[in-house]
């Protein structure tokens, strides 16, 4: 028998399974958008982890770098200041060292050895400026003493040079000077300083090599000795 109208029960039947269908695709389709939503902010959430990590990580290496670089700096700086230091003392010490000798130089002026040590000093300015009119600049406390020595190396300078010179004296050297005379030819153009502070200066410089060395050591930086 031919089936006929749907009553109000059985519309309502079919209208619920409708409803109930598509409930299910809704809830299905939701949990698919959830799942695929997750596995999104996962994927969005690790690459954002990932590149805070290397911004992170390249911050930490450039702060690195300028700890390291500020470090450098500084124990160079400590180090070159800890040289000069070095440095500074040991020309102290020389300096120390050149005082003591200026002023043991003052003393051999006033002993037995000065009028000796004056007549080889001038000999040496006769020698220097072969010149047959010297000016000899002295100590005045010198003045007798100069012109008895500068008779003996007149004599001196004949024999060895076979010239003679016509002498001058001229008293102008400090009194607490420490002593011996300047030579002067062609109207002062032409000295020769043998003064002993002068002759004092002069060992100092040629033995401040060897001075260094027996006070401080040898230099590790220097490679040739002559």
């Amino acid at each position: 028998m031919s089936r006929g109208a749907l009553d109000d029960s059985e519309i309502q039947s079919e209208m619920n399974k409708m409803v109930a269908f598509i409930s299910q695709e809704a809830r299905e389709k939701a949990r698919e958008i959830q799942v695929k939503a997750d596995e999104e902010f996962a994927i969005e959430k690790a690459k954002i982890v990932r590149q805070e990590q290397l911004a992170i990580d390249a911050q930490y290496e450039k702060k690195r770098k300028q700890a390291e670089v500020g470090w450098k700096i500084a124990q160079s700086t400590a180090l070159n200041q800890s040289r000069l230091e070095v440095l500074r003392k040991r020309e102290e010490q020389l300096q120390e060292l050149f005082d003591e000798a200026n002023n043991k130089v003052k003393d051999l002026a006033e002993g037995k050895g000065y009028p000796k040590a004056m007549s080889l000093l001038i000999t040496e300015v006769l020698l220097l400026l072969l010149s047959k009119d010297v000016t000899l600049v002295h100590r005045p406390k010198d003045a007798k003493l100069v012109k008895t020595a500068a008779a003996d190396a007149k004599k001196q300078y004949k024999e060895i040079a076979g010239l003679e010179s016509e002498i001058s004296f001229e008293d102008s050297l400090a009194d607490d000077s420490a002593g011996g005379v300047i030579g002067m030819a062609l109207g002062d153009r032409i000295k020769v300083d043998n003064t002993l502070s002068a002759r004092l200066h002069i060992l100092e410089e040629k033995m401040l090599p060897e001075l260094r060395e027996d006070l401080f050591g040898k230099n590790p930086n220097r490679k040739f000795y002559t």
